[in-house]
Parts: structure tokens; sequence; C-alpha cells
């Protein structure tokens, strides 16, 4: 456990991407920042996800904005810290007419943009493995980032405190804040302003305050099968994904897709499920996910939901999926009515949570604001 003493200019509660994010912000603007978290490392839904840096598909106006300010600080912090991008963009095959309309509508967007509409032949000629005998289109962006957040995380942590002088005290866990004082389990700091990110912890500070805005949990369920022996050519989803992202879903032309989709796959709306694919260095992939809903859900797995995501894989890929190595699942904070909860308790002190599981699409975008909006309360820079 790390002790330390002195005053610092911003105290950050959380060392998750949120966390880090809100960090690096404050130190690109010469802020002395100390970041207390309860855990040794990063244990939470900021290292058990897909490490995929989403644009595409994120909620259209500020969340998208935020996703394009996010990937750019990635790729910035990515070269500094050591961090391999893994691969980069989107294949968004669709199977239904309903799909395509949907994906048609998307390219007249403003969210478009590094985006194109692939024929079945087009996308099969450069990844020829894409056998499904019903593939419709592909939608094709070029933006997307993928890293393998059990590495990041830590790598991002390692280079604030090396690079940026950001001061990690672990395993401890912060009781109270009266600025400037900060009570931790490991003593008490001295800082002029607060930044609790708790990520889906909404039991511990300002639980009152957090509780207002009706956050629950989301549960998700996710698989890394054994290495196909090829390269993927991106990230790829499917027809259940645009039912599941704001910036597709919203679209008009996705009401007829979201009807569809509950007549023939009731069961994987039931549980939430859509499919991502990413891939690893050592070219494994990491297969998701599910959403479940609740203030405490159970920390179990279930084959049923497993097999769900496996049978999307089948029919988006048209091939079988490789055998199963590694099963986990993961919570993250959700809100029905917003994406990113960001509010003023007190003066000096900011709540940030991601209520929609775009932590690592979103999280550095937010980590600015939350900070200009601390500096905006009237401290001296």
């Amino acid at each position: 456990m790390t002790r330390c003493s002195g005053r610092f200019d911003l105290a950050v509660v959380g060392a998750g991407i949120i966390g880090l994010a809100t960090a690096l912000a404050a130190a690109r603007r010469g802020l002395r920042v100390v970041v207390v978290d309860r855990d040794a490392q990063a244990n939470g839904a900021s290292v058990r996800n897909f490490g995929f840096i989403t644009v595409t598909g994120q909620e259209r106006g500020t969340m998208w904005s935020r996703a394009r300010r996010s990937r750019e600080v990635w790729l910035e912090i990515a070269a500094a810290a050591a961090i391999p991008i893994l691969h980069r963009g989107l294949w968004m095959t669709a199977r239904r007419p309903e799909s395509v309309a949907v994906l048609e509508a998307f390219m007249g967007t403003e969210m478009a943009e590094g985006c194109a509409i692939l024929t079945p032949a087009a996308a099969r000629r450069r990844f020829p493995q894409l056998i499904a005998p019903g593939l419709a289109a592909v939608l094709e962006s070029t933006i997307e980032l993928r890293v393998e957040s059990r590495q990041a995380i830590p790598r991002i942590a390692a280079w604030l405190a090396e690079a940026h002088g950001v001061i990690f005290v672990r395993n401890a866990t912060v009781h109270h804040i009266d600025l400037p004082r900060v009570s931790t389990s490991s003593g008490v700091l001295e800082a002029d302003r607060v930044a609790v990110c708790p990520g889906d912890d909404c039991s511990g500070l300002y639980a009152q305050r957090i509780r207002a805005y009706a956050v629950t949990r989301c549960k998700l369920q996710m698989l890394r099968l054994g290495s196909p022996g090829y390269q993927l050519p991106a990230a790829l989803m499917s027809d259940l994904g645009l039912a599941h992202y704001a910036g597709y879903a919203a679209l008009a032309p996705c009401a007829a897709l979201k009807t569809r989709l509950l007549a023939e796959q009731a069961d994987h709306v039931a549980r939430g499920v859509h499919l991502i694919v990413v891939q690893s260095a050592d070219g494994t992939l990491v297969v998701g996910d599910s959403h479940e809903y609740a203030a405490t859900p159970d920390p179990f797995s279930y084959e049923e939901v497993d097999s769900l995501i496996l049978d999307e894989f089948r029919s988006a890929l048209g091939i079988d999926p490789p055998p199963t190595i590694e099963r986990w699942s993961g919570t993250y904070a959700s809100a029905a009515d917003r994406s990113v909860l960001i509010d003023a308790p007190e003066p000096g002190v900011r709540i940030a949570v991601v209520t929609s599981g775009a932590g690592a699409s979103s999280g550095f975008a937010i980590g600015e604001e939350v900070v200009a909006s601390l500096l905006h309360d009237g401290a001296t820079e």
C-alpha cells in the first residue's frame, strides 16, 4: 500500500479507464494528480472487455463526438505507452434486407465518415473466410481501434506515473471527502479538487446522489476462442448489433429490423445478445456478448447464453466457432436515460460514470470534460 503526503491539485477516486483518462487530462494541464483505488490492479469493466475503441454506431451527437476525440487520444498514448494497436476498423455484416436499409440510412449521416458499404463479392475477395450464405452487405469502417485491455490499462497507469508524475495509491478505500481533506484507509490526502470515478460501484461515495439517476448494473458474458488460423480484416459485428448500438438503432429503418429480429431471434433479443469478434496478437478471438440488468447481477455464466453468442458467430461468418479456451463475465454501470453521468455533488467535486458500456470508446473525452468542469469551478489552475 502506497502512503503519500502533500497537497494535490486533483485526487481521482478509481483507476479504471475513466479515472485514468481524468488523471491524464489533468496532468496534461500541469496539475499534480493522485489516483486512489481500492484494488491492487484494474479488475473491473476496464479490463473485462473487447479492448474495442468503437466510434461507428455510437449515439449520434455528443457520444459520437466523444468517441472520435477518444480515438485520437488512444492513438497518442498507444505510441507513448507502448500499447500495441492489434487491428483497426470494423466490418458490420448484414444478412437481412432490413439491415441493409439501416446501413444505407447510416451512410446518409455525418457519422458515416470513414465508412463504405461493401457488396458480398467485394467483401469475400478481401476476406474469403466470410462464407455466410445469407450475407447481403458489409458496412466497413476504417476508424475503430483494438487494444488488449488487460495489457493496455496497466500500461497507461505505469506511463502516467513515469511520464506525468501521477501518484497511485493502491489497495485503499476513500471513506470521506471534505475538501481539501480526502480520508482514505491509507491515510488522509489533501486535494483542491476530486473526481469520483466509481465504475459500477454505486453504493460508496455519494451513493444517494448516484441513486437519483436510477443507475443499475449490466452483466455480460464473454468468451475467448482459439485461433481460427487466419487474420480477421477488422472487428466483426452483425445484424443484432444494429439494433443494439444507438447510432444505428435510432434511425427510422431500424424499427422494421427490430421487429424481424424479435420474430426470428427472440432468445438472442431476450438475453441482450449481439456479436462482437476481435482478434488478439496470438490469433485467438474475443467474442461476446450478452446484457442482463440488475442492481446486483449474479456472478454466474450460463451455457445457454454462450450458445446463443456462438450461434450468432456461426450465422454471421458461416463457420463453426473455434474451441472455447476462456470464459468470463463482467459488469458495468447502466442507466436507461443517459450514456454518461457527470454530476457536481458539491463545489470542487465531480462524479463521472459511463452508463452505457462505452468507457474505452469515450473515456478520454469524458476525462477532459471532467477536468475542464472542475477548473471552471473557479480554482486556480
